[in-house]
């Protein structure tokens, strides 16, 4: 344990590289888990932006709920893999009161994004942010630095954990889980 930061290597695959049609000179995840002691978080960043349907979205929103932000990008091959886990993890957990959120990334046609979406059949709401700027207040936190990546954000609103890389429906619940204090 370094600065209540607990780092375990998990294999949950691997982050985008370069991508045929994708951009260029992104940090690729090896699916690093950080999970973060509770005394030990930081308050997760304001958060707002546009989602695919055109609404205001604010992770200011969620007050009081655990939080799962899923970075990602229709052009990203380890994003299409794991959307099927994070859609079953949706799913299970929203029992819970557990919130799902997408921002989806460097995605220069809309279009595209929205496609991913309803070809996963994903069931919660993503922002669209193609310059990645929504992301720019997680710098001094947690930041998710990889396509894909995923923050745990507990009911206190502060980050508890980051996976870079692509996550599985076992890894998202066991993150929510230490998020919030155990099964409910």
């Amino acid at each position: 344990m370094l600065g209540g930061l607990a780092v375990v290597v998990a294999v949950v695959g691997a982050g985008c590289s370069q991508t045929q049609g994708g951009p260029q000179g992104f940090v690729s995840g090896g699916g690093t888990v950080t999970v973060i002691e509770a005394g030990e978080r930081e308050p997760a960043p304001e958060l707002t932006g546009e989602t695919l349907d055109g609404e205001r979205l604010s992770l200011a929103d969620f007050g009081g709920q655990v939080v799962v932000l899923n970075v990602w990008g229709s052009w990203c091959a380890p994003c299409r893999a794991e959307a099927p886990d994070l859609v079953k993890a949706a799913n299970r957990l929203e029992a819970r009161g557990v919130q799902f959120l997408g921002i989806d990334v460097q995605d220069g046609d809309k279009a595209n994004a929205t496609a991913f979406v309803r070809n996963f059949d994903v069931p919660y709401p993503s922002i669209y942010d193609p310059d990645g700027s929504t992301l720019l207040g997680f710098r001094d936190t947690l930041p998710p630095n990889a396509i894909p990546s995923t923050l745990v954000i507990d009911g206190d609103g502060r980050v508890a954990a980051r996976v870079l890389g692509s996550v599985t429906e076992t890894t998202v619940v066991d993150l929510v889980d230490e998020a919030s204090g155990g099964p409910s």
